[in-house]
């Protein structure tokens, strides 16, 4: 559309253009077409529509905004989203450890934090048995994961200090998950659970397989794995049913993986590839354990709205609004599948915790709305003999 983005002519639209990038830390060809627009607009003096900015136009201004950052250790990288393949550009310092740069803007304790939030997804919840990969809202905030050991230090002359790791609070730790959703380094899905954004993934790349992969046994089960068609880091997606094997594979490469090969099996044993073997949350939300809690809470949520209606003279809970947060996941094609999602994993644990039974007088177990009702004629009752006598 525009020689304004020519790499030998660099000038103030590509300046303009880099620092929204550098404010923003991703970019998509949607975002960018009104930054564009905005740009050609001034460029040429006339209004140019979001519409009329190409993928070419985006390609010429990343080109060059690349070279212009090079000198200063930073370098643009790009990778499909793993659940809705849009792709997705992000400015990587190539040179210092990531957790390093996080220093400049969080406090100790948050580091640790973070460090301790990563151990738990890419250690405790990815096992051979199941690779969550995933933290959920819940364990997010558990005092294993807020709180840490003291931490020992050696001082200068020699003799080891105690190091206070203070960990957080629980309001501390939501805050700094809402930052870091913020800033898209983490997002959160609709069922609860917290996965690191394709930014995350390509600048904590080489971090992530240098600290929770074992180079002196590269044939054996490891835990940052690659997907088999476009060789990125799979976090969501299917395995092999062989536990033993690393052969993983992204939903959206799945399609074009298995057209190229003779016949579905795993490339790496042969065993037969079924597609019912999943990474990520699914790999929790796809049990038959998980499906039957929520039906479970699925009948107690209709049976607390008919009280509810009892009670409110017809006026059911469906009003109740659904909150949102910061960061949130686009849903993984397929993962509703028999399950009725919230928006609040809290919600569920609180409903449950309403759920349970308590002992009755007489010593059997009745629910709420039996004990309501219960009550009730227990009422009616006493007002009965009153009246005979």
């Amino acid at each position: 559309m525009s020689d304004v983005g020519d790499g030998s002519q660099y000038n103030d639209g590509n300046r303009a253009f880099l620092q929204s990038f550098l404010a923003r830390g991703t970019l998509t060809l949607e975002e960018a077409k009104p930054m564009l627009a905005a740009i050609f607009s001034v460029q040429e003096d006339k209004e140019i529509s979001p519409n009329d900015v190409t993928q070419a136009d985006l390609d010429s201004f990343i080109e060059a905004a690349a070279d212009a950052i090079s000198p200063f250790d930073y370098e643009i990288r790009s990778t499909q989203h793993q659940v809705t393949k849009e792709r997705i550009w992000a400015l990587v310092n190539s040179v210092s450890d990531p957790l390093t740069q996080l220093a400049t803007t969080r406090t100790t304790d948050e580091i640790y934090y973070i460090k301790r939030f990563l151990d738990a997804m890419f250690e405790t919840y990815n096992t051979k048995r199941r690779e969550v990969i995933a933290v959920s809202s819940m364990q997010a905030l558990e005092a294993k994961i807020r709180k840490g050991p003291a931490r020992q230090s050696n001082g200068e002359a020699g003799a080891q200090s105690q190091t206070s790791d203070k960990g957080l609070s629980s309001d501390q730790a939501e805050k700094l998950l809402t930052n870091l959703a913020r800033e898209k380094w983490i997002s959160r899905s609709k069922v609860g659970y917290y996965t690191l954004t394709p930014r995350a993934l390509m600048e904590l790349r080489s971090w992530l397989v240098d600290t929770y992969n074992d180079p002196d046994e590269p044939d054996e089960w490891q835990r940052i794995k690659f997907c088999e068609a476009c060789k990125e880091i799979v976090t969501i997606g299917q395995r092999c049913a062989n536990l033993e094997c690393n052969a993983r594979l992204h939903n959206i490469c799945e399609q074009a993986y298995w057209n190229s090969r003779p016949n579905k099996a795993c490339a790496r044993c042969r065993t037969a590839w079924d597609g019912k073997h999943f990474i990520g949350p699914k790999a929790v939300t796809a049990t038959e354990e998980y499906l039957r809690g929520k039906r479970r809470s699925g009948i107690s949520k209709r049976r607390r709205a008919e009280d509810d209606e009892d009670g409110n003279g017809g006026e059911g809970s469906s009003g109740r609004r659904r909150r949102t947060r910061i960061g949130d996941e686009p849903e993984e094609e397929g993962e509703r599948g028999g399950e009725e999602e919230v928006a609040e994993e809290e919600e569920e644990e609180e409903e449950d915790q309403e759920e349970e039974q308590e002992p009755s007088r007489n010593g059997s177990w009745v629910g709420n709305g039996d004990r309501r009702r219960r009550s009730n004629r227990a009422v009616e009752e006493e007002a009965s003999g009153s009246e005979s006598d």
